[in-house]
């Protein structure tokens, strides 16, 4: 099924894009969560429109990206969970948990969904993290985990 991108999906496409992905993929997960819409013979208009949408808001928001990033580098994220006695934790944080850090550390905003933890953080201590800010930037940022 042909359909076009709203949104950037990790290893399919970016926003404006044409592809051509398996039927239940595009009508169970894609479309109804807003990612993609079914394409039509019309629908190259509005590609287009995504396309320069996204490019002006890419321009603008290169310079803003930057600017973002240097905030985050600069902060100190805390984030207080519960622990077991060896410091394992009871689950794991999440990128919604580090988002909430960040703002709690007056940070810039940041969708959850730009957060990249590489490896699951079970234990208390100091783990990197990663928030993709623009295509070009990415900011990389020590999360101090301690016991509550």
């Amino acid at each position: 099924m042909k359909i076009i991108l709203t949104h950037e999906v990790p290893g399919l496409g970016s926003a404006g894009e044409v592809v051509e992905v398996k039927d239940g993929y595009a009508r169970n997960f894609l479309v109804p969560r807003g990612f993609a819409i079914r394409w039509t013979k019309g629908g190259q208009k509005d590609v287009d429109a995504i396309r320069r949408a996204r490019k002006i808001h890419a321009i603008q928001t290169l310079e803003a990206a930057n600017e973002v990033k240097a905030k985050l580098e600069g902060l100190q994220v805390k984030l207080a969970v519960r622990s077991g006695d060896a410091g394992r934790l009871f689950g794991s944080v999440t990128q919604a948990d580090v988002v909430e850090a960040i703002k709690a550390a007056n940070g810039p905003a940041v969708d959850k969904r730009a957060v990249a933890i590489a490896s699951p953080i079970k234990t208390v201590g100091t783990h990197k993290v990663s928030v993709k800010l623009h295509s070009d930037v990415q900011a990389n940022l020590d999360v101090a985990v301690v016991a509550a």
